[in-house]
């Protein structure tokens, strides 16, 4: 069982604190350098939640999961070296979980390993940050704000092409689907359902972008949906009524039913404009 914190007799702190322990395979003039595991245990709740590549996969997602956001908040900082025995016994995983889920992060850019060096955290500017996992983890952490600035800014890139391309494809399966989705929205802000408002307005920014016919566009949706799965801020936008930002939504589906390229892409701009700093969270699961 994995598991926040240990007794054992290792310079370990009491319940209510992160692990301490020093890195035995660091060279001796490494270790004072090296900063122990330490950190609130409200920030372990906070790494219990599941990202997308680690959601049910058991003790090898949770270990994913909580290195990969001690990585991205800074606990872990660069070039920290990260000992898989240690690790094992901190999180009370076998060394095959350990290595596995090194692997996983090593191929998200969050660490490197080499021979006669190991395994260590890589700086920012070798993450992936396009990483769906990256992403809930930095929207989680304190670069916050960062990351629902920079989403944003993609979104403004991204979107309005998709709904200006989507508009020349004609595709009238996904512009019904889309409609479709606009109905459920307007039902769910009626009734006050922020859970199926959420989930129908992820599904007509993933449909239209698959409405695109640009299959590199396409490739990019994993962001956009990043984006509607994390929160950015307190008001999701489906917890009130918002007629302005429903209406948006209409107009881009009438301009595609239209051909209308430049309609359409100027409605989803208009859609972004409504909370311009906000990203709109899909549910989660808990």
């Amino acid at each position: 069982m994995m598991t926040a914190a240990r007794t054992a007799d290792t310079g370990i702190t009491g319940p209510g604190e992160l692990d301490r322990y020093t890195y035995a395979e660091a060279p001796a003039g490494e270790r004072a350098a090296v900063r122990p595991w330490d950190g609130p245990d409200t920030e372990l709740g906070r790494m219990s939640r599941r990202g997308s590549a680690s959601r049910g996969r058991g003790l090898h997602g949770q270990l994913v999961q909580q290195l990969g956001q001690m990585i991205v908040s800074g606990d872990l900082g660069a070039d920290r070296p990260l000992v898989p025995e240690e690790i094992g016994q901190r999180f009370e995983v076998s060394r095959t979980v350990v290595r596995e889920s090194l692997r996983v992060l090593e191929a998200k850019g969050l660490v490197s390993a080499r021979p006669n060096v190991g395994t260590r955290v890589r700086p920012v500017s070798d993450w992936n940050l396009l990483d769906p996992d990256i992403i809930e983890w930095r929207a989680f952490g304190p670069q916050r704000d960062d990351q629902r600035r920079e989403l944003g800014e993609l979104r403004w890139t991204i979107e309005p092409l998709a709904a200006r391309l989507a508009a020349g494809h004609g595709r009238e399966d996904l512009q019904q689907r889309l409609g479709d989705m606009v109905e459920i929205m307007g039902h769910a802000l009626g009734q006050g359902d922020a859970i199926t408002c959420a989930r129908a307005d992820a599904e007509f920014h993933s449909l239209l972008i698959q409405a695109a016919g640009n299959r590199m566009l396409e490739h990019l949706s994993g962001i956009v949906s990043a984006a509607l799965q994390v929160s950015g801020g307190p008001v999701t936008g489906c917890d009130r009524p918002n007629e302005a930002s429903l209406g948006h939504h209409a107009r881009i589906v009438e301009a595609l039913a239209t051909g209308d390229s430049a309609g359409a892409e100027a409605a989803m701009r208009q859609l972004l404009v409504v909370h311009p700093d906000r990203v709109v969270p899909a549910p989660r699961e808990h």
